[in-house]
């Protein structure tokens, strides 16, 4: 059996026409996805939450069941497919995530010694542009936008996503020079994406444990990026802000959260980055953070062989 069967067509399957009949709540939250006119997004719980769907101001829907196992999608005219798979990979996948228990992070990640370095952060903080800009340099990526957390063999893993990373046309201008110079995620949006396919950059395929986390601050003009502690009180927080769907969980999940969140904190370095204001400063950027994720997977390395001595 597959986890998640999933049915994309323009008119709903059975079991869909059966929840629009329930009684129905409503909830609002803000969309992730920020390059659609209104991102704006209408939650709808069927039956007390035994059923969801999530419509969007463009028309496109998705009706997902609680257990996060079944999923319809539709979109209307001139959205194609494609429009809705992007959807599918971002916002609704969160939604999925949250559904079956997977803690999420807002975050890109990618791959340093064999293991997770999570850039975290608000949308547009530049998680995206910085991973794309350490692929550049021949660093593997992990996911881009959500970061799936999975708890492995007593240590905390992040899973693989889907092998791309979306940007900004005014982020393709600072990394290659031309805002066209990479493919549109389809023709009626705006933002592009880097293929991982190995021919300029690098997908990571498998899972890989959490090495260190990095906050993206704001940026700052008055001086070259730097990283700082953060005291443990602090992370905790920054990373129960930078969940993804975070807008919509009930009592129990949040609960749940926190305590994954906490586990993590406790186990996991956290840090933040304070980027530079200009954007010719991503390459000091992508030092830094190269240069200290390997110091502080190193030291953590070292600690676990003195122990086991």
């Amino acid at each position: 059996m597959p986890d998640v069967v999933v049915e994309l067509s323009p008119d709903p399957p059975v079991w869909v026409q059966g929840v629009r009949v329930l009684p129905t709540s409503l909830h609002r939250g803000k969309g992730e996805i920020t390059n659609i006119i209104d991102s704006t997004c209408r939650l709808t719980a069927f039956s007390a939450g035994e059923f969801f769907e999530l419509a969007y101001a463009d028309g496109t829907k998705f009706v997902i069941n609680s257990a996060g196992s079944l999923l319809w999608g539709t979109c209307s005219h001139p959205l194609t497919i494609d429009d809705l798979a992007v959807y599918l990979r971002g916002p609704v996948s969160g939604f999925l995530l949250q559904r079956r228990g997977v803690s999420a992070l807002h975050a890109s990640a990618v791959c340093l010694r064999e293991q997770a370095v999570v850039l975290c952060g608000r949308s547009e903080a530049g998680k995206s542009t910085t991973a794309a800009a350490l692929a550049l340099r021949g660093v593997p990526i992990l996911c881009d936008d959500i970061a799936a957390l999975a708890h492995h063999e007593n240590s905390f893993c992040v899973e693989p996503a889907y092998p791309r990373i979306c940007l900004w046309p005014n982020a393709v201008r600072d990394l290659f020079a031309a805002p066209d110079a990479l493919p549109k995620l389809t023709p009626t949006w705006e933002k592009c994406f880097l293929p991982l396919d190995g021919a300029v950059a690098v997908f990571e395929a498998q899972r890989r444990p959490l090495g260190v986390i990095y906050i993206l601050a704001e940026r700052d003009e008055r001086q070259a990026p730097k990283i700082e502690e953060i005291a443990p009180r602090e992370a905790l927080l920054e990373l129960v802000r930078n969940t993804y769907m975070n807008w919509f969980l009930d009592q129990k999940q949040r609960a749940a959260e926190f305590h994954t969140l906490g586990e993590i904190v406790a186990r996991v370095p956290v840090r933040r980055i304070v980027p530079q204001a200009n954007s010719s400063g991503i390459d000091d950027l992508c030092n830094l953070i190269m240069i200290d994720a390997v110091a502080v997977i190193s030291r953590r390395e070292s600690a676990v062989v003195r122990r086991a001595l």
